[in-house]
């Protein structure tokens, strides 16, 4: 058997080119991409796609070059996920959020070839090209990229930004002409840079086999049904949408595609065109929650949502059911993409709705294009037992793994130390396989000897019916060494208030939920919890504050303007509770 050799006919790379391919053949008249009144069926998405990797030939686009895009959720970033691999480039699907000064790090790191900027965000890609242009530390060989504006397409401004706009090069590629052939399915599709909530952001490369095996694996987990609608509330720029960016044409779905993730947009969207699917941060759920009465619109059948990005709190997904909103819990990282998911087994049926809920709150299972994954002790490299108790960190191995960092081989084979990745959180397994997060590695709070998990102290604090958002971090205990401290954001009452709420209200509500040891010892509230560019609390800031702050049975707190300063523009200012005054 041996002796049987890979041959043309038995052995094709994988990419997930195909499925675009394939898409316009098979589901050639349905609708592809839906954005307001612009509408594509696969089959022009597939010629849109083929016109607009022809132009990209025009720049010496070659292979492992990178095409980087600054663009919201619309059709032409879509598109570039096919067209860029399809004329052998790399695309880098930039994060709008991001300042300036990332940005320009990003182009100059990535050495982006072409630069597609959306009209929207102009006045910030020019600013990061000035800096480009101006940075003394940049050597005199640098090439800058060229420059092509995505005007909207819908409407339209006539903004001039460049030397191309992005419709024009659609309009000018030949459809006729023959994509780039994938000849190694290890070759680069994708260059993501992390958000760096723990240190400064590495580029991420994808292989053309890592982003099919991630596509069908999340298909699969998620038990994505043919013909799906799926609404972009999930940037592109975050793992390149889940990789359902390419997956979406695999089922010969509809890509509702948003500008803007507000509550009017999405359930504007849902109820128009009966989506079926979405996927989004924690953070999503509340701005649906907290969505007016004029916003909202009635949803005639369930729509199932993929969460990710940050443990969800069970309370949280308990008041999402009502609104017609079915969640199942993924896990993943930049580094990974989608690893985990929870997927849903029926005999959890008839349990009571609450318990459905913290069974959903786990990350649950690798899917199946992923091969292993485990919690370990990462000093003897033994697995922890299954018994829902015992912490370690979280590794995985598969080929849906990343190729390595861009350029930095030193953190590569940090991130692979023993045959596995290292994903820097905290979990334990449960009897039943399942896992569950407890927190970044980082994050643990460790009080007298006990490890409590800041995780399951923000889920208690989140059931709370006026916590909006929740973040514990540790700060100094005389005695005991680290103690939690919890940062909040209050709901408004229905008087427009939130300072009726208080520190010792606070407090007294996790007593009756929680062992003395995990009781927030400190309680500071915010108006809003300071955020990275994806949406994930920064809590390398809450611990600066946290740091500052002393534990004593008044709850006394430091002056409330040098938590205002320390937190800086990244945060808005401190609310006094009406019990310091």
């Amino acid at each position: 058997m041996d002796q049987l050799p890979k041959c043309d006919a038995n052995y094709v790379p994988l990419t997930p080119i195909n499925f675009l391919k394939r898409a316009a053949k098979v589901y050639g008249n349905r609708l592809s991409v839906v954005y307001e009144r612009t509408h594509f069926t696969w089959q022009q998405t597939y010629e849109r796609c083929l016109r607009l990797a022809d132009s990209l030939r025009s720049f010496n686009i070659a292979k492992n070059d990178v095409v980087s895009v600054l663009a919201p959720n619309i059709p032409a970033l879509y598109e570039m996920h096919f067209a860029v691999p399809m004329a052998g480039g790399v695309i880098n699907a930039i994060n709008t959020r991001l300042n300036p000064n990332h940005i320009a790090t990003i182009l100059r790191h990535s050495e982006a070839k072409v630069f597609f900027v959306d009209y929207q965000y102009v006045q910030l890609a020019r600013q990061a090209l000035q800096i480009m242009m101006t940075s003394e530390s940049i050597s005199s060989t640098l090439v800058l990229p060229s420059v092509v504006l995505i005007d909207d397409i819908e409407s339209p401004t006539g903004a001039v930004f460049g030397e191309w706009e992005y419709e024009q090069l659609v309009r000018k590629g030949n459809p006729g002409s023959i994509p780039y052939e994938v000849h190694d399915e290890w070759d680069p599709i994708a260059l993501n840079y992390t958000s760096g909530t723990t240190s400064e952001p590495k580029g991420v490369v994808y292989s053309h086999r890592g982003v099919f095996l991630g596509s069908l694996g999340i298909i699969i987990g998620w038990e994505i049904e043919n013909e799906p609608v799926y609404l972009w509330s999930l940037p592109m720029f975050h793992c390149n949408g889940w990789t359902l960016a390419w997956g979406i044409a695999a089922r010969g779905g509809t890509n509702v595609c948003l500008r803007n993730t507000t509550a009017k947009d999405m359930y504007r969207n849902i109820a128009q065109h009966k989506v079926t699917h979405m996927c989004c941060a924690p953070i999503v759920f509340n701005i649906l929650l907290e969505a007016k009465p004029e916003e909202r619109r009635e949803i005639s059948s369930p729509v199932q949502v993929l969460v990710g990005g940050a443990p969800p709190p069970a309370p949280l997904l308990e008041k999402m059911k009502p609104l017609g909103f079915h969640v199942t819990h993924s896990y993943g990282l930049t580094e990974v993409g989608p690893a985990l998911v929870c997927e849903w087994q029926a005999k959890w049926n008839d349990l009571p709705s609450q318990d459905q809920s913290k069974i959903m709150a786990r990350q649950g299972i690798n899917t199946v294009a992923l091969a292993h994954m485990d919690v370990k002790d990462l000093s003897t490299m033994i697995s922890v037992p299954w018994d829902g108790k015992t912490m370690g960190e979280i590794v995985l191995r598969g080929s849906t793994v990343m190729k390595g960092y861009f350029k930095d081989p030193e953190a590569t084979a940090k991130a692979f130390k023993n045959g596995w990745f290292a994903t820097g959180d905290i979990g334990v397994i449960h009897p039943d396989g399942y896992l569950e997060i407890k927190d970044r590695s980082k994050d643990v709070i460790i009080s007298g000897g006990e490890n409590i998990s800041s995780v399951e102290l923000e889920s208690v604090l989140y059931s709370h019916p006026r916590v909006l958002e929740a973040a514990v971090v540790a700060m100094p205990h005389p005695v005991w060494g680290e103690s939690p401290c919890a940062f909040l954001a209050i709901k408004k009452n229905s008087e427009g208030k939130s300072d009726d709420v208080n520190e010792a209200d606070i407090i007294a509500y996790c007593r009756k939920k929680l062992p003395h040891y995990m009781v927030p010892k400190k309680v500071e509230f915010l108006s809003e919890l300071p955020k990275t560019s994806t949406g994930k609390v920064q809590k390398f800031q809450l611990r600066d504050l946290a740091r500052n702050l002393v534990v004593s049975d008044s709850f006394p707190s430091k002056k409330n303007a040098k938590m205002e300063t320390q937190l800086g523009h990244h945060a808005p200012p401190v609310r006094v509770p009406s019990s310091r005054l």
